[in-house]
């Protein structure tokens, strides 16, 4: 498993050329293969260092705390059961992560409307993280975060996460490389969890 994740950093003929990794990512992507490896620890260690930011997504999707808790308890449970999926994408691992808490909320958005107001819990990852889901002003805060990002990241993002447009779509919308949408999702997602993390907090 641990190969087959840090594959995805060396370069390859097969993939497109991609931005280097920042340490940041490499801490990602190890925690990603400890996870795959059953480490139950490093689950919670992922947990808090983006559940600030996957909850603010979700958040601003669902406009509903309850709702926007349950769909951050299920990005981490589709993570513990499919952490080898990383490794068939293109991407940051935020962005990853970013991108299954869209996918879990448009879900539930589909499940309510169609009256199944179907709920699963999932305990896993509380009890592995002292780090708690943020409180009921989050999506003011999300709005914040977000205008505070450079006007092309923050444009990107809000197609990438809440339009559902992927990178090839943004690319020629935008009419930049691909390789330059990818860098600034991953830097506006990383800009928006440092603004969103707590204060005096260290990741």
């Amino acid at each position: 498993m641990h190969e087959t994740l840090m594959a995805w950093h060396r370069p390859s003929g097969q993939r497109e050329m991609e931005p280097p990794a920042s340490d940041d990512e490499n801490v990602d992507v190890d925690l990603l293969a400890r996870i795959g490896s059953g480490d139950r620890a490093a689950l919670g260690e992922l947990y808090d260092r983006h559940c600030r930011l996957l909850f603010g997504l979700a958040l601003r999707v669902l406009n509903n705390r309850a709702n926007a808790e349950e769909i951050l308890q299920q990005v981490f449970l589709r993570v513990w059961r499919k952490t080898d999926a990383y490794a068939d994408t293109v991407g940051s691992p935020v962005a990853w992560l970013a991108a299954i808490a869209r996918r879990c909320a448009l879900e539930h958005l589909r499940a309510a409307g169609a009256g199944t107001g179907a709920q699963a819990s999932n305990p896993i990852v509380v009890a592995n993280s002292n780090a708690q889901a943020p409180g009921g002003s989050q999506r003011r805060v999300v709005e914040s975060a977000l205008a505070t990002l450079p006007p092309i990241q923050r444009e990107l993002i809000e197609h990438a996460y809440f339009s559902g447009s992927t990178s090839s779509e943004l690319s020629e919308r935008f009419a930049v490389p691909i390789e330059t949408v990818r860098v600034h999702l991953r830097d506006g997602l990383r800009a928006l969890r440092a603004s969103l993390a707590i204060p005096g907090e260290t990741s």
